[in-house]
This record gives structure tokens, C-alpha cells and sequence, in this order.
């Protein structure tokens, strides 16, 4: 036997593997028959792979279901405990932390504050937050899939490697080969939307769509593509829609340039412009939010301007892209209808005629933990994806 075709084998197992793996995720339990039929795949191929899934220990076998007569079926069902992901969100102030079990549920979740703002301590703090959840919920190290760090700015996926933080201007930092040399597992590191984009593919609103999109607005505007089921990366963090120019005369922007997305959009740049145009005093954007609630129309007017200028630029990522579905979240999704509406009626004027109608807009509310979440979903999404995708040229 050629090592080519030893190989070709290799590859076809793991191929069916991962088919198996995910058709029970994705189904929840199932019974084998049920699952062949699904699949295609023979009964042989199917009841093997089971077994070294079973004994693997990431599903196990439930009664369930009706029976005719005689013994209920055996379903195959995803096993939570079968493996483990810690994710980690690191913002300028603090690091979110969780750890997610193989269902993507949050077993603990805990916050703690950066010592300094140095790539080395924030490596310290995730180590040691990683520890304090293994060491809390009893999991062995055998047990932990890997680390997902997720983080503001240029990332470079497969190398590990933070290429620019726009918020602590630290550049080139191999986050991915630091932790690994100190905790021995599989870390992963990329922009934080990206994370919330893998979230929703594997558990949220993102479930089973060939293309979708997922937009965050809050401390800046970001956004994550995926296409044909694949994140798209580009050659070093695809997805920056902060930083298109909508006013190329405007104000100067983190990264540099002047008149981004971000200067209309953000938190900052809205506190801004309601200090402008509403009161001076306003110390931030809830207090703006609660000015616009009570009937101020300058401060409706400063998310009106932001809402219609964001659904321009979404108007014409459905142009270029026609998405299944766009999801906007992020802290700015408080902001209601004072933001989303004149958003929606932008989209709706400025979408090429006949287009709209095949993509859903929808605003989901995350809590803070969402970030977290996302970053272990990192792990889990390389675990559960076949081997025909990996070092595909989407990532």
C-alpha cells in the first residue's frame, strides 16, 4: 500500500468523523439508523466511527424517543462534559473570561482587571484565569480542548499573531505560541467579531447559513463574513467596517484616517457629537440615550445621522455580498429604534432594487459574557471543522 493511499484513507476517515460529529450536534440525539440515512454513509463506517466517538468520550448513547413495541431506540447525543474551551475577550481595561463546555454552554464565567497594559501581563492573567477554571470546575488539562483569545485590531488567524491593537498599540505580539508555551494546549487568537461570528455559525443565529454577516457597534464598528459556511479572513483580518471612509473631510479616526464608519458610529464619536449639538456636559452615551428617551430631538438627531449613515454602508455590503442574514449586536444594540429604525430605512432606500428582500436584517442584545463565549467557540470551531476546510482559502 502506497503511503498516497494510506493517506487518501486517512483523509476520508476524518472526513466522515467530522460529518458524524456534527450531524449529532447539529440534530441533537439521533438514532444510528436515522443518522446513516442522513449521512449516506454505510452502517459499518457509521457504527465505527461511533464506537471511537463513544469511547473518545464526546457523545454517548440515551434511551429516548417512542418505542413500537419492545426496547426504546439508542440515540447518539453530543456529551457537554466531553471536552472543554476556555475563551477569553481582552479589552483595554479587563480580561471577560469563560469556560464553555462541548454544547457551548458557560459552565463559570469571571472578570478580572489588567495589572498593566503590557502583552506579558495580560498573557499572565489569562494563564491564570485558565488555571482558576480548571482548578474551580474539577476538569482535568486532558479534558480542555484549547484557549480562544479574542481581541480588537489586525490578527493574523493562522499564525497566531496580533498584527496591530488600535487600543494598546502593540504590534506583532505571537499571543497564540505564548500561551501555548506556558499552558501545553491549543490557543487560538483572533478579532473579537470574528469570535461572536464563529458563535453564532456554531450556536446562534448563524446556524446552518451558507452566508451571513455579523456586525458589532459599540467602543468601535466591527463586522465578520462568512462565506459558503467558511469565516472569510482575507490574507490578514478581512471584515475591518469600522474603517471604510464615508467622509473622507471628517474627523480623525484610531487607526489614522479620517471620516471611518467608526467616527459616525461608535460610542465615542456618538458622545461626541451629542456634546456638540445637545449639552457639553454630557459625560456619555447613556446619557445621551436618556436625552433622546425623553423627547430631545437634537439627541434623536445625532442617532438618527448615525443610524442612516450605518445603513447606507450595510445597503451596500448587501449589494456587493448578498448575505443570507446580517446580525447587528454589540453594546450598541441598547439603542433601540433611536439607531436601528432610520438603519432599517436607509437599507430599505438605498439596497438595489429587487435585492433586500432575500436578506434578513435582525438586532440581537448580547450580555457581556457573549464576548468570552465567542473566544471559546474559537476552540470548539476548529475542533468540529472537517479537514477539506482546514487551511482553506476563505481562512
Amino acid at each position: 500500500m502506497t503511503n498516497s493511499t494510506r493517506g487518501s484513507k486517512d483523509l476520508i476517515k476524518a472526513i466522515n468523523y467530522s460529518i458524524i460529529l456534527n450531524k449529532i450536534k447539529e440534530i441533537g440525539p439521533i438514532s444510528r439508523a436515522k443518522l446513516a440515512k442522513i449521512t449516506g454513509l454505510s452502517a459499518a463506517t457509521l457504527t465505527g466511527i461511533a464506537a471511537q466517538l463513544i469511547a473518545e468520550d464526546l457523545i454517548f448513547e440515551k434511551e429516548m424517543g417512542e418505542s413500537k413495541g419492545g426496547r426504546k431506540p439508542i440515540l447518539l447525543a453530543l456529551n457537554p462534559s466531553g471536552g472543554y474551551a476556555v475563551g477569553i475577550k481582552l479589552t483595554e481595561k479587563c480580561l471577560y473570561g469563560a469556560l464553555v463546555n462541548f454544547e457551548g454552554e458557560v459552565v463559570e464565567k469571571r472578570n478580572v482587571t489588567l495589572r498593566s497594559k503590557t502583552p506579558e501581563s495580560a498573557i499572565e492573567l489569562i494563564i491564570e484565569l485558565t488555571e482558576h477554571f480548571l482548578e474551580n470546575s474539577q476538569t482535568s488539562k486532558e479534558k480542555l480542548l484549547g484557549v480562544g483569545i479574542g481581541v480588537a485590531g489586525l490578527v493574523d488567524f493562522d499564525r497566531g499573531l496580533l498584527i496591530q491593537s488600535p487600543f494598546f498599540k502593540w504590534r506583532n505580539v505571537p499571543f497564540s505560541k505564548m500561551v501555548e508555551e506556558r499552558l501545553g494546549v491549543k490557543t487560538y487568537v483572533d478579532n473579537d467579531v470574528n469570535t461572536l461570528v464563529v458563535a453564532e455559525q456554531l450556536f446562534g443565529a448563524g446556524q446552518n447559513l451558507d452566508h451571513f454577516i455579523t456586525i458589532t457597534v459599540g467602543r468601535g464598528v466591527g463586522m465578520g463574513l462568512v462565506i459558503h459556511g467558511q469565516i472569510y479572513r482575507g490574507v490578514n483580518s478581512a471584515g475591518e467596517f469600522g474603517h471604510i471612509t464615508v467622509q473622507p473631510d471628517g474627523r480623525q479616526c484610531d487607526c489614522g484616517n479620517r471620516g471611518c464608519l467608526e467616527t459616525i458610529v461608535s460610542e465615542e464619536s456618538l458622545l461626541l457629537r451629542g456634546r456638540e449639538t445637545c449639552l457639553q456636559s454630557l459625560k456619555n452615551v447613556d446619557e445621551l440615550l436618556k436625552l433622546a428617551d425623553s423627547g430631545n430631538k437634537r439627541a434623536q438627531e445625532v442617532f438618527d445621522r448615525a443610524g442612516t449613515i450605518l445603513g447606507i454602508q450595510i445597503a451596500n455590503l448587501i449589494t456587493v455580498l448578498s448575505p443570507f442574514r446580517i446580525i447587528i449586536g454589540g453594546e450598541g444594540a441598547r439603542f433601540g429604534d433611536w439607531l436601528f429604525k432610520p438603519m432599517r430605512q436607509a437599507i430599505a432606500q438605498y439596497i438595489m432594487p429587487g435585492q433586500g428582500q432575500a436578506t434578513e436584517v435582525c438586532v440581537e442584545p448580547w450580555g457581556d459574557d457573549a464576548w468570552a463565549l465567542g473566544a471559546a467557540c474559537l476552540v470548539l470551531g476548529e475542533f468540529l471543522k472537517s479537514p477539506i476546510y482546514r487551511n482553506s482559502p476563505l481562512d
